[in-house]
């Protein structure tokens, strides 16, 4: 059971297991439009109103929204030091230093 106004855990996990190739468009907006109002709704509720299942959700989408967060700062590491080793090689042939 889920409290007021917050996704239940068997309806994350039903998000999270189904395939994006799975859902229609509509589907994945749905899920980003109540994905982001639980998110608010767990950061105004006091952690003594939560219940068990609700703190257990919240801490288990923490963690894999900073894994997430993680790996897109990797990636975009690795986007970066791409792009500039292009850009030297760029200068090189234009003879900029």
């Amino acid at each position: 059971m889920s409290d007021l106004g917050r996704k239940g855990l068997g309806e994350q996990a039903q998000e999270k297991i189904t395939p994006d190739s799975q859902k229609s468009t509509l589907e994945q907006a749905k899920e980003g439009v109540t994905g982001l109002g639980d998110r608010a709704a767990g950061a105004v509720q006091p952690e003594g109103n939560k219940s068990t299942t609700q703190k257990l959700g919240d801490a288990t989408r923490s963690g894999g929204d900073d894994a997430s967060n993680e790996g897109k700062g990797i990636l975009a590491s690795a986007q970066e030091t791409v792009g500039n080793a292009a850009q030297s090689i760029s200068d090189t042939f234009q003879g900029k230093k």
